[in-house]
């Protein structure tokens, strides 16, 4: 049994083990229920899922074959219910329930592909439903959940099935499949043991090498990372040490962080649909969580791996500090999380043993636990004082749970930061931080320091506590919240530890004398509680809760749980003393600003010990409230006397606003003091009577509420269960007696009965003085309100009110004191016997306690109030203060259980915030203690199964009747419901929400009224003299799920629903209609469909009209000619869209129906109101499905004239009537015309903004986002357009597939017409219908288009416009676009039309044509699919790339562009497809060279001319040059042009993510790209600047690394000191990005070159240099560093030497070099370590420090490089100045001074 159902209540704990034999009958009944056979039993099924979570929820103990049966069954159900998208949804996730609890128990074998084949089915296919896209959210998140859950189960052989499934997905990086395929491989790819032997070497390699395909995209990254995680994990027999340095480059720079003061962030990422982003969710962040698994799971003993994330760390740790924060930190925060976690649960798994397969030499030994932790507490020491939040709660979460593995290594750090933080006064978020990491870690601190096994520094470890608890009373402050939280924390943290406080502890004592530390402990909070001000406003009026307060309570259980932990610790003389000092503060302080506070401090001592506390606290509190009543006037409200009719006072008698201010104060402490009193109660039940009676009596609302929450308080604390005593300790540590011992509810066995709580069974005194305090406050109460409200007995109508509202008061403060112990009402039963309702007359065990009252009690309550609303709402309806008690006491008599509920929602939602303080993790190698579980305290387990025993009550009978047809509600709790939906209709608006709440909490426990409810407020909207508020009010339940969930199998309702809506366009209100138009978009965001049922009704069946009648009606209400306003004629179209999706699958209802809606809406085309149209287009889109008249492979092979006459479309006929209509295409071609909105600016036009956000989502479906078109990226601005509408071009493809020729008949013209047209917008819309023609591959269109298709492009081609010319591109690349999943089946045309793109133009025409066509061309490219181009294509690319290379040295810098793009999809598509297939065509030569060969060596003679040129321009040449200078200047402008497209290809190549084909190119154009940055041609450096900045992003892999390398090392010694120091920029990022692929010999390549540099002689290139030596010491390798840190002190030691000898001798310009070189190196150094002081910096800075009295630049060198060694060093100076000996301070001093004002 589950530890929370052991320790539940023992009444409830017995009855839990009837919970077994319930579910089996659960799982028979659902059996018996589902017929296979008939698909609509599926609904009949979904009643019981509630009821299946029920079990799961409550933890209860059912059989495994039970469970096994049911997951069978479930997912038979699930498998069988295609297109019933809400049952999958339900029955969904209670099997990834089912799946993720008893997993271990289960022995299934699923099928894969089963479930692969519904999610294509409903999301990947263009035959969506109507579904709204919530529900689909909802579907495709729970199928998703549920195929990650089945992935263990899969049989043996489906790794190898879904990786030959998806490979081919791969194949084409630059298509949208591809990122389908990595989605679904990462969804499917099991690496259960059954699967293990697919994963093998080569598979690793194939998988790697598929990841470098897309270059820097993070959702790509993403994808691979998780697959490769969850492979490494698992597969640990791979030899993975030869993938290491690929695989942490990759890990290192997913990263977005900074590199040499660069971006944070990669400038162009590339282009995910964000279909797929949302699909297969990518929070477009760092995949940290992935990386950390990959990591802990590589390092293994031996590895190399250690020194790979040794390197990581070292590189990562700088961007952890606090002065480097940014976007990057949250990334790097759940990147510490997770590494410590993961590492966490591996070092659980192998010192558990728990899987038998882990071999020995893989587990992690000592000294790998402290290499690990060693390097962690890198980033951890970095991230301490970060100002991110997340970060410095995750450093403290992480430190402690590292110093149970390495206390020897944690702790000390710990300490030695904490003593820092206390003598920091500058910076005091530090000690919050340093508080919350010691209470984090308090538990370890306390083993170490009792522990006999750990050695030395114990003692500092125990003083550390005494310190940060003597501290923690500093720490109290009301003007600093978070540091007094973090305090509070502290101490709940250390005293949870120990056993009992008490002094002269014979053992061990944490502190010399607890009697004094508890002495200034409660002078401090009280100081801390005279203090507080309240966060907000007291609330005044009824039920102001006694819970409003300041931060102490506000959402945060700190300082309760403090209190609680403390007094229960203490022994009973501490406590006597506690509580006479707290009795003594309670008795002669009012202090209304902090009720809470102080009603919680007097609550947990009175928790710890009720009889003691009862005496100091109750008793004073009880005898000065009783004092202070005496005299005051009363009403006779309160039920002591009834008064009689002639009660009537002039003057109104009040308190005076002194005493009420202490009478309020003193109940309200008193209600949260009583709350755990129980029996000690009893003796003051007398005194109890009168303060409540006087409290009702009193003529004060104020101190009426007060006496209400005292009530409430006292019935509660009579009656309920909780438990009592839980903060003592039961059981002692066995290593250390002074400690407690914490529990781990995995562990937990039903043999140790000493642990199960003490709970507060309410014995027969309690029992009956709650039933005397019912008697006195809720049946005397009904009484006198049925007096009140029949007989009229005041005259007064203000004293009736005052009467009403204590009377209604009481009721409420009763009903809410009792709560479910008040006995529900009983259900009708329709056969009058409620004992023949079966066997389910139980399901889960719940009882919040013992009962009172009676059935009959609640009923007459129920009765009486239905009469008091009814009087009310005659008499006092404007009265709101009334109602809203009568609609909460209705709400406490008809939602049996969901006042428990809602206490369990608030105490889950507290528990959210649970501490790492109170959590000991599984693993503690402090003392070699590891559990299968984290371990808290006694006392928070405790806590946490009386949140379980509240939830159990709020359930147990939620669901016993819902299953039964036999059962209705209760005719009382139907009065109820008809009240509250006439209060929901109030004219107040405070009324209405809460009635409509109510009710709807009634709704969903019982279905069967939704239908009542349903039809009144449907009627509310269609009646012509509704009031606003009624409407308003009617909205309200309408747009609830629970009634749009009702809708789904309720024809009637439905159609009241439906017209009701669309029959309400008379409210003239701007509030109503708002509303009215929000309950038609959440109907149409939740939309379910229709079950069959309701399709089958037939109208004589009911009394309300069929099916057909419905659709009819709704149809006639969405023509224009209805003259209904614009939003009513969208949602009637939108209403009959939905009705016929729904019934399409349906072979019962007329296709007759589908037909004419899709004749309906294609004359909607043509419709004057654009919402309308738009509207129209996307429900063609859905409709227009058949394709008989488009060609296929098969209807090549099998074409006859009887096939012909068979494939008829069933739309044909009524399409066809409409469009051959006269000027039906010009009207229509014209108004979708007036969709185009063509922005003037160059921002981003939409077609649709003029919609607000409602109406897309009437108009726009699911559908268009989830199969996007283009399905290929568009990087760049010539390759798409924002006014094309891929949507328009389908419903045009799809109507010429529908019906044939005759639509080109009758189109036709209209196209013509519009191409020919100067407006912009009509040139848009024949884009779009040119482009559907072209892709439709209708039979007989090859012939159309040599007849007039060919022309019309020619045309298109030599218009001189320009400004379509982004409609046209994207016209030719719809045209084109592959067809398939994969973009691999080629259309009719594709041949054809890249045949005319590729003739070439007449020479007299214009740079725009040239340009145009170009653009053409690339756009029809890119939908190219290299690795299956047939060998016309590859033709063609060799062809075109004759040309592009022809024309580089185009005079125009827009055709040079696109040339440069072309060029860059040309070669990548032919490098793709020479890499899949092995075929080179080695035929193709230029200038006897390769392409690549040529692009590569012309560039370098042209950087040569260019340069050269350059040189000569600066020159000062003489005027009268001479003629060849002409010549050679022409031909340099010439090779700048050649240039600035090899540039545009570079920045084309890397932007489309092609570069990893082209990798061998773009290497060879490395050296152009650096040399070039700085040149007299501007537009030549931006290019290059624009090529150098994307390439410093570029990771390359062996063998282009060492071309790149070569390239670097080169361009580092060129002549031109620019294109050095460009080198040293990129050689910055460079190394960062490949620290890992880099060989040794070629770091020390680029090591040395960067070295010399410090020796050039220009002083840019000097101080770059020595930047860079910075860069390199921080991550690289440590032997190189240690080695040049030597070299450069030596050197810097013999020139400071020989300085001082030639002082007075003149210096020469090499010797200020050689100088400066020098100190820059010794800078480098210092520099390299900017916040640590490792044993050599002192030496070097104060060597350093004696250059500054050299000439500049060394002295300014010098000056720099201090001043950035004591900024980066001041925060720690302090300790860190102690490296230095008195001389070296001197010095260090004598240089910083002469910049400074302070000494």
């Amino acid at each position: 049994m589950h530890l929370y159902n052991a320790w539940l209540p023992p009444p409830v704990a017995e009855e839990t083990k009837k919970e077994k034999e319930s579910f089996a009958l659960v799982v028979t009944s659902l059996q018996e229920l589902y017929l296979p056979d008939d698909p609509e039993s599926v609904y009949a099924t979904l009643k019981w899922v509630p009821i299946i979570d029920l079990f799961l929820r409550a933890k209860s103990d059912v059989s495994s074959e039970d469970v096994s049966a049911l997951v069978k069954l479930g997912l038979e159900i699930f498998l069988k219910s295609d297109c019933k998208l809400y049952a999958q949804v339900r029955w969904g996730s209670i099997l990834v329930k089912l799946l993720n609890k008893h997993r271990k128990k289960l022995s299934l074998k699923i099928q894969w592909r089963s479930l692969y084949e519904t999610l294509i089915n409903t999301h990947f296919s263009r035959n969506t439903g109507p579904e709204g896209w919530n529900l689909r959210q909802r579907h495709f998140l729970t199928l998703t959940s549920l195929i990650i859950s089945c992935r263990k189960f899969f049989h043996a052989g489906a790794a190898s099935e879904i990786w030959s499934e998806f490979r081919d997905l791969l194949e084409n990086p630059w298509h949208n499949s591809s990122y389908e395929g990595a989605g679904f491989v990462r969804l499917f790819l099991p690496t259960n043991v059954d699967n293990l032997d697919f994963f093998q070497q080569d598979w690793v390699k194939s998988c790697i090498d598929k990841w470098d395909s897309i270059p820097n995209c993070l959702f790509w990254d993403a994808q691979w990372t998780a697959i490769t995680s969850s492979v490494i994990k698992n597969c640990a027999f791979v030899d993975w040490d030869s993938f290491l340095p690929v695989l942490f480059t990759r890990y290192l720079n997913m990263f977005e962080v900074p590199v040499a003061n660069g971006s944070g962030s990669y400038p162009f990422p590339a282009d995910v649909p964000r279909n797929t982003r949302f699909l297969f969710s990518n929070k477009s962040i760092t995949p940290a969580k992935s990386i950390a698994k990959s990591i802990v799971y590589l390092l293994k003993p031996g590895s190399s791996s250690w020194q790979q994330f040794e390197k990581m760390v070292n590189l990562l740790e700088q961007y952890y500090h606090p002065s480097n924060g940014g976007r990057w930190t949250h990334s790097l925060a759940r990147f510490l999380f997770h590494l410590v976690t993961v590492f966490q649960k591996r070092l659980q798994k192998e010192q558990l043993g728990e899987n038998d397969k882990i071999q020995a030499e893989l587990c992690l030994g000592p000294s790998e636990r402290v290499a690990f932790v060693n390097s962690v507490l890198k980033l951890i020491d970095r991230g301490q004082y970060s100002k991110n939040g997340l970060l410095s709660q995750t450093v403290a979460a992480t430190t402690s749970i590292l110093s149970y593995v390495e206390p020897s290594i944690v702790l000390p750090f710990l300490a030695s930061r904490f003593h820092m933080a206390l003598e920091t006064i500058t910076a005091t978020h530090q000690l919050k931080t340093a508080v919350t990491s010691v209470a984090f870690a308090g538990r370890s601190l306390f083993f170490t320091s009792l522990s006999s096994s750990t050695v030395g520094g114990a003692d500092g470890f125990t003083d550390l506590l005494m310190i940060s608890l003597t501290n923690a009373l500093l720490g109290m402050d009301a003007n600093d919240p978070p540091k007094t939280l973090a305090t509070m924390q502290l101490i709940g943290s250390i005293f949870s530890n120990m056993a009992k406080l008490e002094d002269g502890a014979e053992d061990w004592a944490l502190l010399p004398s607890f009697s004094e530390w508890l002495d200034e402990f409660l002078c401090r909070l009280f100081s801390l509680l005279r203090h507080l001000e309240p966060s907000s406003a007291v609330n005044e009026g009824l039920n102001s809760s006694s819970a409003y307060g300041t931060f102490l309570v506000d959402d945060n259980p700190q300082y309760f749980c403090m209190l609680e932990v403390l007094f229960g610790r203490l022994s009973k003389s501490l406590y006597t003393q506690a509580i006479r000092k707290i009795s003594k503060f309670v008795k002669t302080n009012i202090l209304p600003g902090a009720v809470a506070e102080i009603g919680l401090l007097c609550c947990a001592c009175v928790h710890s010990d009720p009889s003691e506390a009862a005496v100091h606290l109750i008793e004073p509190l009880l005898a000065s409230i009783v004092s202070s009543f005496e005299g005051t006037p009363t009403t006779g409200f309160g039920g002591k006397s009834i008064p009689d009719g002639s009660f009537s006072s002039k003057a109104k008698a009040t308190l005076s606003p002194a005493l009420e201010t202490s009478v309020d104060y003193q109940l309200k402490v008193l209600s949260v003091t009583i709350s755990y009193g129980g029996s000690s109660l009893l003796r003051y039940k007398h005194q109890f009577e009168e303060v409540i009676m006087s409290a009702f009596d009193c003529p004060s609302w104020k101190v009426n509420g007060a006496g209400d929450l005292v009530l409430r308080s006292l019935l509660g604390s009579l009656i309920r269960y909780y438990p009592i005593d839980q903060y003592r300790c039961i059981l002692h540590h066995p290593v250390a007696s002074a400690l407690e011992e914490w529990i781990s509810t995995q562990e937990y066995s039903d043999h140790k009965q000493s642990l199960i709580p003490k709970w507060h069974i309410p014995s027969d005194e309690e029992i009956q003085f709650a039933n005397e305090l019912l008697d006195l406050h809720l049946r005397s109460a009904l009484d006198d309100l049925i007096r009140i409200c029949q007989t009229k007995i005041h005259s007064d109508s203000g004293s009736e009110k005052e009467h009403l509202k204590v009377t209604l008061l009481r009721l409420n403060s009763s009903l809410q004191g009792v709560l479910s112990c008040l006995p529900d009402f009983r259900p009708s039963a329709n056969n009058r016997s409620i004992e023949d309702l079966g066997s389910l007359s139980f399901l889960i065990a719940g009882a919040n306690g013992a009962s009172v009252g009676t059935v009959e009690l609640r009923e007459k309550a129920a009765g009486v109030i239905h009469t008091a609303c009814k009087y009310l709402l005659e008499e006092k309806a404007d009265d709101s203060i009334l109602l809203l008690i009568v609609v909460r006491i209705m709400d406490a008599l008809g939602n049996y259980g969901s006042a428990e509920y809602d206490d369990w929602t608030h105490y889950r939602h507290a528990w959210k915030l649970e501490s790492p303080s109170i959590i000991e993790p599984p693993i503690n190698f402090i003392i070699s203690s590891h559990s299968k579980g984290k371990r808290r305290p006694r006392w928070a387990l405790v806590d946490k199964a009386y949140m379980h025993h509240t939830w159990r009550a709020s359930q147990s009978s939620y669901h016993l009747f819902r299953t039964s047809a036999k059962t209705s509600p209760s005719d009382h709790l139907i009065l109820l419901v008809d009240d509250l939906l006439n209060l929901s209709v109030h004219q107040y608006e405070i009324v209405r929400i809460l009635a409509c709440k109510a009710l709807l909490k009634m709704l969903r426990r019982w279905p069967s009224l939704t239908s009542k409810c349903v039809l009144t407020m449907s009627a509310n909207l269609s009646n012509l003299n509704t009031p606003e508020h009624a409407v308003l009010g009617s909205c309200s339940v309408l747009s609830s799920q629970t009634v749009h969930k009702h809708l789904t199998t309720d024809l009637k309702a439905f159609h009241s629903f439906a017209i009701g809506i669309l029959s309400s366009s008379h409210h003239e209100s701007l509030k109503a209609q708002k509303a009215i138009n929000e309950i038609f978009v959440k109907y149409n965001m939740n939309f379910a469909g229709i079950s069959k049922g309701i399709l089958g009704v037939s109208g004589n069946h009911l009394d309300g009209p069929s099916f057909p009648e419905l659709i009819s009606h709704i149809a006639s209400l969405s023509f224009e000619s209805t003259n209904l306003h614009w939003r009513y004629n969208l949602m009637s179209n939108r209403a009959l869209l939905l009705l016929a999706m729904a019934s399409r699958n349906d072979p019962n209802v007329s296709s007759r129906i589908l037909s004419e809606t899709a004749g309906h809406f294609l004359k909607n085309l043509k419709s004057q109101l654009p919402q309308t149209r738009i509207l129209a287009i996307s429900a063609l889109n859905l409709l227009l499905k058949e394709s008989p008249y488009k060609e296929t492979a098969e209807k090549q092979l099998t074409f006859s004239v009887d096939v012909e006459k068979q494939t008829k479309s069933s739309l044909e006929e009524v399409l066809s009537k409409n469009f051959q209509e006269e000027a039906f295409f010009i009207e229509t071609l014209n108004c979708l015309s007036h969709l185009h909105i063509i922005s003037d600016a160059e921002n981003r036009g939409n077609g649709a903004s003029f919609q607000s956000y409602a109406d897309k989502s009437i108009t726009h479906f699911y559908f268009e986002f989830s199969s996007s078109w283009p399905r290929t990226p568009s990087w760049t601005s010539m390759l798409r357009s924002d006014t094309f509408y891929s949507s328009f071009a389908r419903i045009f493809k799809r109507l010429f597939q529908e019906c044939g020729m005759p639509v080109l008949v009758s189109l036709k013209n209209a196209l013509d017409e519009f191409t020919n047209s100067k407006e912009r917008s009509k040139q848009c819309v024949a884009a779009e219908v040119f482009a559907g023609l072209l892709h439709s591959d209708v039979s007989g269109v090859q012939e159309v288009w040599d007849s007039w298709m060919m022309v019309q492009l020619q045309n298109v081609i030599l218009s001189p416009s320009v400004e379509s010319i982004p409609e046209w591109t994207t016209c030719i690349r719809y045209s084109v676009t592959g067809k398939g999943k994969r973009g691999t089946r080629i259309p009719l045309l594709r041949e054809k039309i890249l045949d005319c793109l590729a003739t070439p133009l007449p020479l007299t025409v214009n740079t725009t044509v040239v340009a145009k066509r170009i653009a053409f061309l690339s756009a029809a490219l890119i939908e190219v699919s290299p690795p299956r181009m047939p060998v016309s294509e590859i033709h063609l690319h060799w062809k075109l790339m004759q040309e592009l290379l022809d024309n580089m040295r185009h005079s125009s810098a827009q055709v040079r562009e696109k040339i440069g793009v072309t060029l860059s999809i040309v070669c990548s598509n032919l490098q793709l497809h020479t890499f899949f297939t092995g075929d080179d065509d080695v035929g193709f030569r230029i200038e006897g060279r390769s392409w690549d060969q040529y692009l590569i060596e012309h560039a370098s003679a042209v950087v040569l001319n260019i340069q050269s040129a350059g040189n000569s321009d600066r020159m000062d040449v003489q005027s009268d040059a001479i003629h060849g200078n002409d010549i050679s200047n022409g031909d340099s402008k010439d090779d700048m042009k050649w240039m600035e497209t090899v540039f545009h290809f570079i920045i084309s190549s890397c932007k489309s993510g092609r570069s990893s084909y082209l990798l061998d190119v773009i290497v060879g154009l490395l050296y152009p790209v650096i040399s070039l940055q700085e040149t007299s041609n501007k537009d030549l450096s931006t290019l290059a600047k624009t090529a150098f900045h994307l390439l410093k992003w570029r990771i390359l892999w062996v063998p282009h690394l060492q071309k790149a390398v070569s390239v670097i090392l080169s361009s580092a010694t060129d002549s031109n000191w620019r294109t050095r120091s460009a080198t040293l920029t990129f050689l910055r990022t460079f190394m960062y990005r490949h620290i890992f692929v880099l060989s040794d010999g070629e770091k020390r390549q680029i090591w040395r070159t960067v070295e010399d540099l410090l020796k050039d002689n220009q002083v840019e290139v000097r101080e770059h240099a020595a930047a860079v030596l910075a860069g390199l010491m921080k991550g690289g390798d440590e032997n190189m560093s240690e080695d040049f840190r030597n070299r450069a002190f030596e050197d810097a030691s013999i020139i400071f030497k020989k300085r001082k000898q030639q002082r007075r001798s003149s210096i020469r310009g090499q010797a200020v070099a050689s100088t400066h070189g020098a100190v820059l190196a010794l800078a480098a150094c210092v520099l390299s370590v900017p916040y640590d002081m490792p044993s050599w910096l002192p030496e070097h800075v104060t060597l350093l420090a004696q250059f500054v009295g050299e000439p500049s630049p060394v002295k300014s060198a010098v000056t720099k490089a201090v001043a950035e060694f004591r900024r980066t060093h001041a925060d720690t100076w302090n300790f860190q100045k102690d490296s230095f000996t008195e001389d070296q301070l001197e010095i260090l001093a004598d240089t910083s001074s002469s910049s400074s004002y302070f000494a």
